[in-house]
């Protein structure tokens, strides 16, 4: 039996996206998403986990061209954990979701906002670009 480790999820971009590039000159974007839960917490309120994300390559680019700060996006992938040492030297775990794919809500957008996505922007975004 082997075990799946497939994330959908569905939220706001919480900050500017930044597309930046590895030594090797690979894509990447780094960002967090705001996703609502589906129950309400003993005030009624409805509450939201931050989701820190993490996209390469074509998914890299294709966000970075296509949503802002604010904007509803769908994201396809997995959970994956790293221990890292911080700038005080101590050691910590990140959790975060490594994107596989990204798709558009169906929400309107500001005619401001960024450029309309062709066909062939949609084509870049199906292949699996993840680093490994």
């Amino acid at each position: 039996m082997s075990a799946s480790n497939g994330v959908h999820i569905m939220g706001r971009i919480t900050r500017d996206l930044e597309l930046r590039h590895t030594q090797s000159g690979t894509a990447v974007c780094q960002f967090c998403v705001a996703v609502t839960r589906s129950f309400k917490d003993a005030n009624g309120e409805y509450q939201s986990d931050f989701i820190d994300c993490v996209a390469w390559r074509n998914s890299a680019e294709f966000i970075t061209k296509y949503f802002s700060k604010g904007a509803l996006i769908a994201l396809d992938g997995e959970l994956q954990t790293r221990n890292y040492t911080d700038k005080d030297g101590n050691k910590r775990k990140a959790t975060e979701l490594l994107v596989s794919s990204a798709a558009f809500t169906g929400e309107k957008r500001e005619a401001a906002a960024k450029p309309t996505p062709t066909e062939d922007d949609y084509s870049a975004i199906s292949d699996d670009d993840l680093p490994f």
